[in-house]
């Protein structure tokens, strides 16, 4: 059965540095970079009830430019 996504497909510009990034800390938190990308825009769009998405501690995920992130 093919891929049947609920929502329309998106292109968007990610360093892919950033993009890889993001999948390997994604899955450390047993999720995916949509789901979390999801999460982010209705935060962002201050949607009732939406949250900003957990986000792992920088471990080997990070190709480096995670650990100068003061927050």
């Amino acid at each position: 059965m093919p891929n049947k996504p609920r929502t329309q497909h998106r292109s968007i510009r990610i360093d892919d540095a950033e993009w890889e990034d993001a999948e390997a800390a994604t899955a450390m938190m047993g999720t995916d970079r949509a789901k979390v990308i999801n999460q982010f825009l209705r935060w962002y769009l201050r949607r009732p009830g939406a949250k900003l998405p957990d986000r792992p501690a920088v471990t080997d995920w990070s190709s480096g430019r995670a650990s100068d992130d003061p927050a």
